[in-house]
């Protein structure tokens, strides 16, 4: 059987592949043998530079070869690679074989070849090729889509910020807001989760088997290796990674900003989870419909019905994403002495992650933008829920002490349908200042929102 979308294990390689072609080039094992091979080319050139008399340094004409190799790297050279790792059965020397094939016909690098991988251990290329699918996963794929979501939510925030709703607590009426209000306070938690995602500091380390340099300072001693591997890994690329120097780990870089990026992204979405399931609440209410799509089935028994699909499908594929990515930083930072493979194969499924993630907000930001108001609902919502005004109108009484004001109120208003009649009429009996009486006789459900509308304009 010839793998397709249709036979695909996951449903990110099937159902959705085509929602996660951005993402698949960075994050598959495509993706991480591109990165590995950057790495060791990286290194090479650098070494070429270290003033070793054995290795002089390489001609414009080498080096530019050798970054075309990164940045013409196709699935042909993947399948390459592939081949040579089914005979070494390892699969970092076999990218250490498949460069030294690339130097036939090159004298100045094949009499170099031994410097490709030169006192390196497998994961000096292994965490910083993680690294760099990392940082490419993050800020092409998974920011810009916060961004969208971000940006699209602040927009609502702005358009509703003064249309008055029916709050709920606990499923019951409660004092009302806007719902500008209400998408600002999401545009709030999701700017600081953003804000956490993006500020994890990416590392790096290239120190050698137990990260002591035991290999580099045998070739030479004398040479300042700790500072060499810092600038290939801090310098800009070409010239280095663009990375954050990790100084110190066994022989594994020990994988804490992973666990802080994951719970950070994580956050995010449980964040994006709380929002999708107000939004499934408010389009069941009836206070958002739905753009409708021509040919477009809700029920295959019942024509009416328009589901909230987008708003489902991105929590449970936010739920998925959570899922795996908890259990990321959960295992990654531990590791038996200087490593086991554990790590090897988990790390393998960073893609599966940020995938069901990215799968989640492109589904969210669907939903969004099909998203109509439905003011009418709205104010119908509000005309009934009068007994939301016993909260005011207690609070003006206890301002001029009138002895036992939530008492009153409460027994005027628990479990009974109020009317604007009743209200009025206990408000007119009330001895406070004409003034106060009148501004709450005025007042109605749709009226008092407070500073909700100035609040989700600042927003």
């Amino acid at each position: 059987m010839n793998l397709s979308p249709l036979n695909a294990l996951s449903p990110l390689d099937g159902r959705y592949a085509a929602k996660l072609s951005s993402l698949r080039p960075l994050m598959s094992e495509y993706g991480y043998m591109h990165r590995r091979v950057q790495v060791e080319v990286t290194w090479f050139i650098a070494l070429s530079d270290a003033g070793f008399a054995e290795f002089a340094p390489l001609s414009e004409a080498d080096r530019a070869y050798l970054l075309g190799l990164v940045a013409d790297f196709d699935e042909e050279d993947c399948a390459a690679i592939k081949a040579e790792e089914k005979i070494t059965n390892h699969d970092v020397k076999a990218v250490e074989y498949w460069i030294k094939k690339q130097f036939a016909g090159r004298p100045a690098l094949e009499k170099a070849a031994e410097f490709v991988h030169f006192a390196c251990t497998s994961e000096d290329i292994n965490n910083t090729s993680h690294a760099l699918q990392l940082r490419a996963g993050r800020d092409a794929v998974l920011l810009p889509q916060l961004d969208a979501i971000i940006a699209k939510l602040r927009a609502m925030a702005h358009q509703y910020a003064a249309v008055p709703m029916l709050s709920r607590t606990h499923g019951q009426t409660a004092s009302p807001t806007t719902v500008g209000k209400e998408l600002a306070n999401v545009v709030v938690r999701l700017d600081a989760a953003r804000a956490a995602i993006a500020g994890v500091r990416i590392l790096a380390k290239m120190n050698g088997a137990v990260g002591n340099y035991n290999a580099h300072l045998s070739a030479w001693p004398e040479f300042d290796w700790e500072a060499f591997s810092r600038q290939v890994v801090e310098a800009p690329e070409p010239r280095g990674l663009g990375l954050t120097f990790q100084p110190y780990s066994i022989q594994i870089e020990p994988h804490d900003y992973m666990a802080a990026l994951f719970d950070a992204t994580a956050r995010a979405n449980t964040i994006l989870i709380d929002l999708a399931r107000d939004i499934w609440g408010y389009v069941s209410l009836g206070y958002f419909k739905q753009k409708l799509k021509a040919g477009e089935i809700g029920s295959s028994t019942m024509p009416h019905k328009v589901n909230p699909i987008d708003f489902e499908n991105a929590e449970g594929n936010l739920g998925l994403a959570n899922a795996v990515l908890k259990h990321l930083a959960e295992k990654l930072p531990i590791s038996r002495w200087q490593r086991d493979l554990t790590d090897s194969t988990v790390l393998r499924n960073i893609g599966v992650a940020l995938g069901y993630a990215a799968l989640a907000y492109s589904s969210l930001m669907t939903g969004l933008n099909k998203l109509e108001l439905n003011e009418e609902a709205l104010a119908a919502d509000l005309d009934a829920a009068w007994e939301v005004l016993a909260e005011p109108i207690q609070t003006v009484m206890r301002r001029y002490g009138v002895p036992g004001a939530y008492e009153k109120l409460k027994e005027v208003t628990r479990g009974k349908t109020v009317t604007a009649e009743a209200l009025h009429q206990l408000i007119r009996s009330l001895d406070i200042p004409p003034a106060d009486k009148e501004r709450l006789l005025a007042m109605t459900p749709a009226s008092y929102v407070g500073k909700a509308a100035e609040l989700a304009r600042r927003v």
